[in-house]
């Protein structure tokens, strides 16, 4: 899938504006980040969210509207300019051109036109690869080898790590939706869930989701999973991945919390994600664990390569198997390791209150903080292999000598 475009329009007439919104529905290569109904104050818009595009429409004041043309073009927005009117005057489209317009496209918009014009300002925007660049989220899949591991408590409080730093706005998404309890962890009673956007998928566009996230106090955000137990499908795949991708282009980290039943929809989740997190702890039976998941994960080429070991809880019990014996037992190195603080954990989880707010000091906040450093690093493609020379070790074996 091309990655997404974030768009920002300015238009006064308000039925022009709806016009071009009800098209942006059509294109799910585009997100709408902010519209603008007076030039004057578009500047100031485009400098707080940096669109990728600028749409502008010069209909109402053309003067006014090429003025703004060349004020964005002459900032340090780094954004293409893509212009349209109802005229066809060659004097003013020249006179957008010079200004320093990239496209200019005449009322009313063909939808072939219009994306085409996407494609080439993609590449002005993007490189010839059309990949999301610098400023596109990662996607970072947490996945637990068995119930209890930590796997919301390392993906809440990885996400309020992270907004601790004001340039970073990441999200949480719940997809366990039978026992999902990121809510809990932050405290939030939540008015909307996926749900509202899984029944309005056909005509999901910013608006929409921005009303189906709830932000916390810490600065992360929550997609939560619907309130009532569900049995039917609430989101396809391919809506899954739309989803997704509306949010990479406009927040700089997913943190998806996904089921233990490696379900079609946790498989599409992971086959999308930058890093998948394999959260485990140091006993037989997660262990044993480990190594079916690989099996299964490796299985999938667009899987393959992303998977990190995390080892949470790390010194809970005396009779924990060695990290050097599990290496043997798994194959693989593991990414990190989270030291066991029953105390704070549990204390945050039972105020809702996220590490860097509840015990910033503490030793599992430090872990946490130095592990989200890590995430923006290009993930090693030899990490899941490493260590594959080593013959593996039967798993009951992981106790002689220990």
């Amino acid at each position: 899938m091309k990655s997404v475009l974030r768009l920002a329009t300015v238009d006064p007439d308000e039925q022009s504006r709806n016009a071009i919104k009800s098209m942006l529905l059509g294109v799910d290569t585009v997100w709408l980040e902010a519209e603008c109904s007076r030039y004057e104050f578009f500047i100031d818009v485009a400098r707080q969210t940096l669109p990728d595009i600028a749409l502008v429409n010069l209909d109402s004041n053309p003067q006014k509207a090429l003025q703004l043309v060349s004020e964005i073009a002459q900032s340090q927005i780094n954004c293409a300019i893509l212009v349209i009117s109802t005229s066809q005057e060659g004097s003013l489209i020249l006179q957008a051109m010079r200004n320093g317009a990239r496209e200019f496209l005449n009322l009313p918009l063909q939808l072939d036109d219009f994306v085409a014009a996407l494609d080439r300002l993609r590449i002005t925007v993007r490189g010839n690869s059309g990949e999301v660049g610098s400023r596109g989220g990662k996607i970072i899949t947490v996945v637990g080898v068995g119930g209890g591991v930590g796997c919301t408590a390392i993906a809440v409080n990885a996400a309020a790590s992270l907004a601790t730093n004001p340039q970073n706005t990441p999200v949480i998404i719940d997809l366990d939706f039978a026992l999902g309890d990121a809510d809990v962890w932050l405290d939030i009673i939540p008015e909307h869930s996926i749900r509202d956007i899984a029944e309005n998928i056909t005509r999901l566009d910013y608006g929409l989701l921005k009303r189906s996230l709830t932000r916390h106090d810490s600065g992360a955000y929550l997609l939560p999973r619907p309130v009532e137990l569900e049995q039917d499908v609430i989101v396809r795949p391919d809506d899954l991945r739309r989803i997704l991708a509306l949010l990479k282009a406009t927040f700089t980290h997913l943190f998806v919390d996904v089921s233990k039943s490696f379900s079609r929809l946790d498989l599409a989740v992971m086959e999308v994600s930058d890093r998948i997190l394999l959260v485990t702890q140091l006993d037989l039976s997660c262990l044993r664990n480990v190594i079916r998941t690989m099996q299964l994960l490796d299985q999938f080429p667009a899987i393959r390569g992303k998977v990190d070991i995390i080892v949470n809880r790390v010194g809970l019990d005396e009779s924990d198997i060695s990290l050097q014996k599990a290496l043997d037992a798994i194959g693989q190195s593991v990414f990190w390791q989270l030291p066991n603080d029953y105390a704070v954990m549990i204390g945050c989880r039972n105020n809702g209150i996220p590490l860097p707010q509840f015990a910033p000091r503490s030793r599992i906040a430090r872990s946490m903080n130095e592990m989200v450093t890590r995430f923006d690093e290009p993930a090693d493609p030899t990490a899941a292999t490493e260590d594959t020379g080593r013959k593996r070790n039967g798993l009951f074996g992981l106790f002689a000598g220990r």
